[in-house]
């Protein structure tokens, strides 16, 4: 069954809706809602080409889409059939599209769509059943299909992130301690130049002294 179901916006991970859950038919929700944090984070970085994807996760599997930049999330049981999650995950697609769809790049502060939690809920209550005829036609219809989808596990998806991490903060610490060295460097050349020429200066400044000093006198 679909557990929870995220909205974000991917160009910047933004969390834009969500689907509210009270918690009690999933264990360690908040561990989850943090993993699929993690993964709007490596979305908004480049970092997972692929539009459709499934993230296995402990007994859960993550399903998402993008489109129009916006990331459509929804973690399902193992057993829940991958083209009902596909299909829900499309509904919920084209309502949050036709409703919110002007806004989306304007929008500021996390979950601003927050009342789109009401069409969530409807819509999860259509899909949780695969009994259903409904879900059953759903599952029959040739036209749509998933075998092609990718599916990999969570550690290395979020692995490759935080393995990306590490280079982006090695090479941005190379580069500070590259300009903390040329800093050094120019500090040294310069008082090299000043032990080599500040006899000579202090000479020319001698000798300019007493020429003016005997200039006065006579």
């Amino acid at each position: 069954m679909v557990k929870l179901t995220m909205i974000a916006r991917v160009t910047d991970g933004l969390p834009l809706a969500e689907g509210l859950d009270d918690g009690r038919d999933l264990q360690d929700a908040e561990f989850y809602k943090q993993q699929v944090k993690a993964l709007f984070k490596n979305l908004s970085r480049g970092q997972n080409e692929a539009s459709r994807m499934s993230v296995e996760t402990g007994p859960y599997v993550f399903h998402y889409i993008i489109e129009g930049r916006v990331c459509y999330l929804t973690m399902c049981d193992r057993s829940y059939p991958k083209k009902l999650a596909f299909q829900y995950l499309e509904d919920i697609k084209n309502e949050f599209e036709r409703v919110n769809g002007s806004q989306i790049e304007t929008a500021a502060r996390p979950y601003a769509f927050i009342k789109f939690d009401t069409f969530i809920q409807k819509t999860k209550k259509l899909y949780q059943d695969t009994r259903t005829q409904r879900n059953i036609a759903k599952l029959n219809d040739e036209l749509y299909e998933v075998h092609q989808i990718m599916t990999r596990n969570v550690q290395e998806v979020l692995g490759v992130g935080e393995k990306l991490d590490q280079v982006s903060q090695m090479s941005s610490r190379l580069t500070s301690e590259s300009r903390i060295y040329a800093e050094k460097a120019r500090d040294l050349n310069r008082q090299a130049l000043i032990r080599k020429w500040a006899p000579v200066a202090i000479v020319i400044g001698v000798v300019i002294l007493l020429f003016w000093v005997r200039k006065k006198i006579w």
